[in-house]
């Protein structure tokens, strides 16, 4: 069906929607742990309701996001770089930008793309902005809803990351479905990101590998230059993931602690992209993943915090000591990252991040981020629960999501793309 019928999406022209009523005009602080990550993280919802149809999807929405807007008001301003070089938020409630959309085709077809990941036509789905250059260009958040004919319609979503995690985009999108149905907020958001500031004078206490240079001496650039992106999702099931854990501990006889699913899968996707992607025996290569720090300060965070409340934590080894030697290696590694996430680790971090104003280098690295816990599936503006839904692409060629598996919250989606060549390496190495 897909070679023989094109996937046309047409748009309207795009709106601006303001909060419903005045909101604060200021500069608003955007914390270090908010300076890390400059991407646009998008994804889609398709909803369809067997008691109401699309009719109103779009009024319905607009006149939701504008009422929300009004508690989370510095999602309505523009991102800029402040006096001290830094990017914050210039709180103008110029506001959200929402398209109206509509398809030629039955959603049978996003099925088929989703299924073949075909990232070329799940990205009609969400708004990018013409022309613009880098994420000062994007207002914070964008949105496309776009109908089909059978009745039901696709959210798709672009979200600045330096606004949001994905806990505090699941609270905001939670907030708006609310609204939608004509509720008041079960959760106020937190909006002062000042308790987050760096400490005077900084105290940097812990070696922040995260941030090391790495250089590509396995000509890993020129292989992603000359082959296409391939995307794949793959599906760890409970048996699979008890196969791994197993397989850690059994082969690491010295250790008295048993690994964690997540410790596990961790150490098993990276020593294998690490040989999928041909790295060089010496090739220093980076392991990175976003740890929610919201628990592990002291205090807590608040609840309701809307920023970024995860730090991005990491380990450089080569590729040789991971492919060379069992996964209880690559497990040991990655468990031993995963323990040094405490208060001061992360205060640490911002204030590492104050010292040398920098972001992680890419080149040889890892990024992993797990989905897999957050409420993204049970949205619901009024037609029920999504569908389905998932990621537009990914946010960075380096990333790995978890996301939960569909009907089963203790299987494991993994979504990642590679190099053609590299990707074929990989099937078969997942393959245990």
């Amino acid at each position: 069906m897909a070679g023989s019928f094109e996937f046309i999406v047409t748009r309207q022209n795009p709106v601006l929607v303001a909060p419903n009523s005045e909101t604060p005009k200021c500069l608003y602080y955007l914390s270090n742990l908010d300076q890390n990550i400059a991407v646009t993280v998008k994804t889609f919802y398709y909803f369809k309701s067997k008691s109401k149809t699309n009719q109103d999807s779009y009024n319905v929405l607009k006149k939701s996001l504008s009422e929300v807007l009004v508690h989370y008001y510095p999602v309505a301003g523009r991102l800029i770089i402040s006096p001290e070089g830094k990017i914050a938020v210039d709180c103008t409630g110029e506001g959200a930008v929402l398209v109206e959309a509509e398809t030629n085709c039955g959603v049978e077809m996003i099925k088929e793309a989703i299924s073949e990941n075909r990232m070329e036509m799940l990205e009609k789905l969400v708004y990018d902005v013409p022309g613009a250059r880098n994420i000062l260009e994007i207002p914070p958040v964008v949105v496309q809803v776009t109908n089909f004919k059978c009745g039901g319609f696709i959210l798709g979503l672009g979200m600045s990351h330096n606004m949001f995690d994905g806990v505090a985009a699941a609270e905001f999108l939670n907030s708006w479905c609310e609204m939608a149905k004509g509720l008041s907020l079960s959760l106020q958001p937190f909006l002062d990101r000042m308790i987050l500031q760096p400490r005077k004078p900084p105290k940097i206490e812990f070696p922040h590998n995260e941030f090391d240079e790495i250089e590509d001496i396995s000509g890993t650039e020129r292989l992603y230059n000359e082959e296409k992106l391939v995307y794949k999702l793959f599906l760890f099931e409970p048996q699979k993931l008890e196969k791994l854990k197993t397989m850690a501990n059994e082969e690491d006889i010295n250790s008295d602690n048993k690994v964690t699913t997540f410790q596990a899968l961790t150490g098993f996707l990276w020593k294998s992209r690490c040989e999928a992607l041909w790295f060089k025996p010496d090739q220093r290569v980076k392991l990175l993943f976003a740890a929610d720090g919201r628990s592990r300060f002291i205090p807590p965070l608040p609840k309701g915090y809307c920023g970024n409340g995860i730090v991005l934590t990491g380990l450089v080894t080569s590729s040789g000591e991971l492919v060379g030697n069992p996964l209880s290696r690559s497990v040991s590694l990655v468990k031993s990252v995963v323990e040094l996430v405490t208060d001061s680790f992360i205060r640490s971090a911002i204030d590492y991040l104050e010292v040398n104003q920098t972001r992680p280098s890419m080149t040889a690295t890892l990024l992993i981020t797990s989905w897999s816990r957050l409420s993204l599936h049970k949205l619901d503006f009024g037609w029920g629960e999504p569908i389905f839904s998932g990621p537009v692409g990914l946010p960075g060629r380096e990333v790995i999501l978890f996301l939960p598996g569909l009907n089963d919250m203790k299987s494991i989606n993994v979504f990642l793309g590679l190099p053609a060549s590299a990707m074929k390496v990989f099937e078969e190495l997942m393959k245990i």
